[in-house]
């Protein structure tokens, strides 16, 4: 018997002091859809993978553990992290940590090799979505690339 292969990712939890709460903070950086909301947790909608935010953090806000979050526009998220009072650099790389200490960073579609299958990114609005030419390469190299 062989090991099983990593796939990718179907879901990360975020542990954070009040749902509610969070709901609204990252409701002010992301347009998202709520996949479901039961007790002292809540699902956000990434097409076929999603976050979810758990009530009860308690340990101090982590300094090297993060995750990164792709979205179609950075520019849109670090303008949005700007609009709501959260530190982040001006320009380049959009690293933050949310009001429970988690350290989050964006990463633009276009950029990076991760990619989602036109179906998803038809049924969530997105397609048409693009990578940049050196994204490509990097699937190429691979024998990932769609073109």
């Amino acid at each position: 018997m062989g090991l099983a292969r990593l796939v990718g990712l179907n879901h990360v939890a975020l542990e954070v002091g009040d749902v509610e709460e969070a709901l609204e903070f990252y409701g002010r950086i992301f347009e998202f859809e709520l996949r479901g909301h039961r007790g002292r947790m809540a699902f956000i909608d990434m097409g076929d993978q999603f976050i979810a935010l758990a009530a009860g953090r308690t340990q101090p806000p982590d300094s090297h553990r993060h995750f990164g979050l792709v979205v179609d526009d950075k520019e849109a998220a670090r303008r949005a992290l700007q609009e709501a009072g959260v530190d982040v650099p001006p320009r380049g790389s959009v690293d933050f940590r949310d009001p429970w200490g988690n350290h989050v960073q964006i990463v633009e579609y276009r950029e990076i090799q991760f990619t989602k299958a036109e179906g998803v990114l038809r049924s969530m609005g997105l397609s048409g979505l693009e990578k940049s030419e050196r994204a490509l390469e990097e699937l190429r190299a691979k024998g990932l690339s769609p073109s």
